[in-house]
């Protein structure tokens, strides 16, 4: 059994409050309290004329006590919900016999959750501020909250500290305006994306995370067992083979915002556990869907900004459509001045040699060109760009090129050093589809341990017979990433994966 953590000094002086508390029949955690205004809601109300003067806006509110200022019989504190701060008046002749004294001044601390009723008036300074004619503890905070220390200019302390900030993300909440203002514009980006699809007709559908195979992409999974069936399941790596068995069974358009889990390592830019939406629609192609795309994400910017041109990590952005489109083979001369197209496997090896690329025999020549991209042209991407027709070796779901051999009809969207989106014409020829998947199984056998498998139903899905479409995969995490300015996709996931504390 663990032993019990030791208290600080500040926890047992709080503890000891919520003790006193129970003896002066003070019930330090009620069951509900009556809220009819936030902070935000009186800020956008008052009118001086109406209510200064009358005192007739009464309201109810509930929030965190965040600051305070005793001044003998009257005292102001700062509410906190999660809208705003609000100042708040106290005065000893408003509340019950011994209340202020005894319990406000004594047993109340910063971070207890209060409950006020008041009306509300502007101070002589100009602040508008709420007169408590009521007050009532609703939640005693045993654990002081962080305090903002600055020295030399410099702040630090646990507000600043990312790890504290990841571990505890209920307090980086509580103290950091900044935080919750991002979660509630990745809220915001994602309702936006719903509606763009939903207007068009796309449905919202959920496909299996637990999958007897696994497959979509190119990752190794997380393994699981299930007792009943007593069989390994998989956590999905993607949503595509599932999602493409619905266009096969007749949905023209669906699409799914879901989290895939993938068993690798931890960065800037990767966390296991991680958020996509995948559409995929009937009867189209991969040059109709960068048309949807940048109509998409230019509805998005402007939802969230009001504007096509953000600022992002000191880069200047610009989502107005139209973006260029670039083929990767392109691209990659422009950068490295290699022309690698149709270029044989040796040779393939000894450019990314040459470029300094660590080369091993697992990698194929769809591998190879990926890492010189990857290495030597993706970061100097900056400005939203459609990186197209990639080698067939790279993309074992994607439709053939109708015009260039030895291509895929994919793209991706490049934007700031970083992939945003991937997307294809679908393969829908099984047999094709069925000599990419062992060519995935050959590599598996060289040490390729993120080649896929052969998915025998999905198949079979394909031999009943799928229409030609497109499909879409968007990194949420890293569209948030972008539209918020956020360094570290652990700013943009609530709960991101931290190694066990003290580890």
């Amino acid at each position: 059994m663990t032993a019990p953590r030791a208290l600080t000094d500040q926890e047992q002086v709080r503890l000891e409050a919520r003790r006193r508390l129970d003896a002066q029949g003070v019930d330090p955690y009620p069951h509900a309290w009556d809220v009819d205004a936030t902070v935000e809601h009186v800020r956008s109300t008052f009118d001086d004329a109406r209510h200064q003067e009358s005192h007739s806006f009464k309201v109810s509110l509930a929030g965190r006590m965040m600051t305070r200022r005793i001044m003998g019989k009257a005292s102001f504190f700062d509410l906190q919900d999660a809208t705003g701060r609000m100042q708040v008046y106290v005065r000893r002749d408003d509340l019950p016999d011994g209340f202020y004294n005894g319990v406000f001044k004594r047993l109340l601390h910063i971070g207890d959750i209060l409950g006020v009723q008041g009306h509300v008036f502007r101070t002589g300074r100009g602040e508008i501020t709420i007169h408590a004619h009521t007050l009532t503890l609703l939640s005693k905070s045993l654990r002081p909250l962080p305090i903002v220390k600055e020295q030399g200019g410099t702040v630090y302390d646990e507000v600043t500290d990312k790890e504290f900030r990841y571990r505890q993300r209920y307090v980086d909440l509580v103290v950091n305006p900044e935080s919750r203002k991002v979660f509630e514009q990745r809220a915001r980006m994602v309702s936006a994306l719903r509606q763009f699809l939903d207007v068009r007709g796309y449905i919202e559908v959920e496909t299996p995370a637990l999958q007897p195979l696994y497959g979509g992409a190119a990752a190794r999974p997380f393994v699981t067992y299930h007792n009943a069936l007593d069989m390994p399941l998989f956590l999905r790596i993607a949503d595509e083979l599932y999602l493409k068995r619905l266009i096969a069974g007749g949905f023209d358009g669906v699409y799914e915002i879901a989290k895939d889990f993938r068993n690798e390592g931890l960065s800037r830019f990767h966390n296991p556990e991680f958020t996509m939406l995948e559409l995929y629609v009937a009867y189209k192609d991969y040059l109709w869907m960068m048309d949807l795309v940048e109509e998409m994400i230019e509805f998005v910017v402007l939802a969230l900004h009001g504007t096509t041109t953000i600022v992002a990590q000191e880069q200047t952005l610009s989502f107005a459509r139209p973006w260029p489109r670039k083929p990767i083979f392109e691209v990659i001369a422009e950068r490295t001045g290699h022309d690698l197209y149709q270029a044989s496997r040796g040779e393939l090896a000894q450019t990314a040699a040459s470029l300094g690329l660590q080369v091993d025999a697992s990698m194929d020549s769809g591998k190879l060109i990926d890492g010189i991209f990857g290495t030597f042209v993706e970061p100097h991407i900056i400005q939203p760009t459609f990186v197209t027709d990639y080698p067939v070796e790279l993309s074992p779901l994607a439709k053939r090129h109708r015009y260039k051999e030895g291509l895929v009809e994919r793209f991706e969207v490049i934007c700031n050093g970083k992939e945003l989106c991937n997307a294809f014409s679908e393969l829908n020829d099984p047999e094709d589809q069925r000599a990419r998947f062992e060519d995935q199984v050959r590599l598996r056998a060289k040490g390729d341990m993120e080649a896929m498998q052969i998915d025998e139903d999905y198949l079979r899905a394909l031999e009943y017979g799928m229409p030609p479409a497109a499909g879409l995969g968007v990194g949420v995490d890293r569209l948030a990433m972008l539209l918020t300015g956020r360094a570290s996709i652990r700013d943009v996931i609530l709960f991101p994966l931290l190694r066990p504390e003290g580890s």
